[in-house]
């Protein structure tokens, strides 16, 4: 797919749901008389949400490998929690163990990780789809094999999308406007949506992990049907570059290379996969994680606490280069991260409120007594990516498209800049619990006896902290004076991760801390992270329980844009929209990947520009290295 300067083609039914939508973009809408059909249409070896493609048809590798890289070894690395299940179809699979499964698999199309949002052929050879993206046909790769030798198939494709959308909460979300999927041939399936004009839905259905069907309806060991709806620790059948080795349930899980891998010599995965064995060894508490790596029993560290970062790693080794210590920009992504307080909750539904406790916290002081300063506050709802945050005034084609919901948004997203408030010493913090003071009282809160009081019920205003990470209370410990000097009953609670999963999927909380990612081409994830559908759907991503007709059709206007252009004014649009209502008290953010390594591997001479370290999907173990490592030991 091309993004380029077309008007956007739309069926009678697309173009009413969307009446504003060609005024904003600065062009007419036109209505389409009748779609391509499917033996008019080019075949592509890959797809770009921004125009053209880096590599041609018949490229042979990444520019980002060593096609020369050995094959062998073992990468050991740490996963914090544990885990329970293996089914990816159910969603209480995350973190590194989603990761490690997800290389059992693979998905029609594979990630380039030195262009923005373009994708190359992997189960798929080719791929085809209309002007209007009211469809995609994918054509599958004739060798494409599954660990057991059986093909994949178009079956196994439509199979996966029923079970990713049946089950699993978030991707019931991102492929509802998938209506349908049909096989069109013998290796061709096609995916067709509910409306044209979204430009991204080509490329997402292309993401999806394929599932073996025969497989999941097949029978275990023991004679018993396996059910695609529930969780399993039976190792599950893969088509990827590794399959599952061994795992002790909860504490660690190996993989090994497919040596024999049908899909190794493909120009995508040259100089790719070069470990023979994959280690995740689990740790629920990040201290003796930190020791088991200086003990040398595991290779590879991403450290997220700017405390350990400082602190943590003044060792031997370090000193002695065996231990490298490396930061890696991320380039590519954005976040929001904040206290999210559960709007379902009546005491959270004024957004004065929310304000309020936005201006309790010293994120000032908390970086320098807790983070050495490392951190900076984040500013927008896709902070780190500068061309889609919300800055100044709005103008342009921002204005235009704010122009269109202005009854529906706070008065202020066209008046004021958005910016937090700023701490740091004792001067910043007495104004802004005095202006925090005074918007509780707009709220209907008045301090009697030093306990804050909602002047209807007459009860205090209390509240619970929640978290599953204990490396955590010390920032809500932080927090929790500054909120308690305005009066509030504040509780702190830190339960295991499990206990953690089931409170976030019943909404069964008060505050908690929750971090979205963001990519530099926003689109239907929107309506997950923030829809109004998504908040009432258990283990959304819209754990703050948005629900603002005025947010749903910017999120439209973001997932129709025509062009480039357009889907920055929307997308910061959005970003403003959301800052104004004060749903979140947002935290911080670092444009780093730090990493801590035993000096055993080797890695390309130019690492991909939008993968962060890379490791250890283009990495590979290297001999002498290691053998260095071991005589200095």
């Amino acid at each position: 797919m091309a993004i380029t300067r077309r008007d956007l083609l739309l069926t009678g039914a697309a173009a009413a749901a969307l009446p504003a939508l060609g005024s904003v973009a600065g062009v007419p809408v036109v209505v389409a008389a009748e779609a391509q059909s499917s033996n008019e249409l080019p075949w592509r070896h890959a797809l770009s949400l921004f125009g053209k493609v880096k590599y041609p048809a018949d490229f042979k590798r990444f520019d980002y490998v060593n096609p020369d890289a050995p094959k062998g070894g073992v990468a050991r690395q740490i996963a914090v929690g544990t885990f329970d299940n293996f089914n990816i179809v159910v969603s209480g699979v995350k973190g590194q163990v989603a990761g490690a499964v997800a290389l059992i698999y693979e998905s029609l199309l594979t990630e380039s990780l030195d262009e923005v949002s373009t994708e190359y052929g992997a189960l798929a050879e080719s791929v085809s789809h209309p002007d209007d993206f009211s469809f995609v046909i994918y054509r599958l790769r004739s060798e494409a094999k599954w660990h057991d030798g059986k093909p994949v198939t178009p079956e196994d494709v439509i199979f996966s999308l029923d079970s990713f959308k049946k089950h699993h909460p978030m991707y019931s979300a991102y492929y509802s406007h998938v209506v349908k999927a049909e096989k069109v041939g013998e290796r061709e399936v096609k995916f067709v949506f509910d409306a044209p004009g979204n430009r991204e839905l080509p490329q997402i259905v292309g993401q999806l992990r394929v599932l073996p069907k025969h497989w999941w309806e097949g029978t275990d060991a023991q004679g018993r049907k396996r059910d695609v709806s529930t969780t399993t620790l039976e190792i599950p059948l893969g088509s990827g570059p590794y399959r599952i080795k061994e795992f002790v349930a909860g504490r660690s899980i190996a993989l090994e290379r497919v040596k024999d891998h049908w899909g190794r010599d493909l120009a995508t995965n040259v100089g790719r996969n070069n470990f023979d064995e994959l280690r995740y060894e689990y740790f629920r508490d990040a201290t003796v994680a930190i020791e088991a790596f200086k003990a040398d029993q595991v290779d590879w560290r991403t450290e997220n606490s700017a405390k350990n970062w400082a602190t943590a790693y003044d060792f031997p080794a370090v000193t002695e280069k065996r231990v490298l210590l490396e930061k890696f920009p991320t380039r590519s992504s954005g976040m929001m991260q904040a206290f999210v307080p559960n709007l379902r909750r009546a005491k959270f539904s004024d957004p004065r409120l929310r304000r309020a406790l936005n201006y309790a916290f010293d994120f000032e002081e908390m970086n320098k007594q807790l983070f050495y300063g490392e951190y900076f506050r984040v500013r927008s709802y896709f902070d780190g990516l500068e061309e889609l945050m919300a800055t100044g005034l709005p103008q342009g084609r921002e204005l235009e498209i704010l122009e269109t919901v202005r009854a529906e948004v706070p008065p202020e997203v066209f008046t004021t800049a958005y910016s937090n408030p700023v701490g740091g010493n004792p001067e910043a913090v007495r104004e802004n619990l005095r202006e925090a003071i005074r918007l509780l009282k707009e709220a209907g809160y008045e301090v009697r006896d030093r306990k804050l009081i909602d002047t209807k019920t007459g009860s205090q205003l209390a509240f619970e902290l929640l978290t599953a990470e204990p490396a955590f209370e010390r920032v809500m410990l932080f927090y929790k004076p500054s909120l308690e000097r305005l009066g509030i009953a504040v509780s702190i609670r830190t339960i295991d991760p499990t206990q953690y999963e089931n409170r976030m999927r019943e909404w069964d909380f008060d505050i908690v801390t929750k971090s979205w990612g963001e990519s530099l081409s926003p689109g239907n994830e929107q309506r997950e992270h923030w829809g109004s559908k998504a908040a009432d759907m258990a283990g959304s991503d819209n754990i703050a329980g948005i629900k603002n007709p005025a947010i749903d059709k910017l999120i439209d206007y973001v997932i129709f844009a025509k062009d480039r252009e357009q889907l920055v004014a929307a997308t910061k649009a959005l970003d403003r929209v959301l800052l104004w209502n004060h749903y979140v008290i947002p935290q911080w953010n670092y444009p780093f990947q730090r990493t801590a390594r035993w000096d055993r591997f080797g890695r390309p001479a130019e690492l991909p520009k939008y993968g962060a370290s890379g490791f250890p999907f283009v990495w590979w173990y290297d001999a002498d290295k290691a053998a260095r490592i071991a005589k200095k030991s």
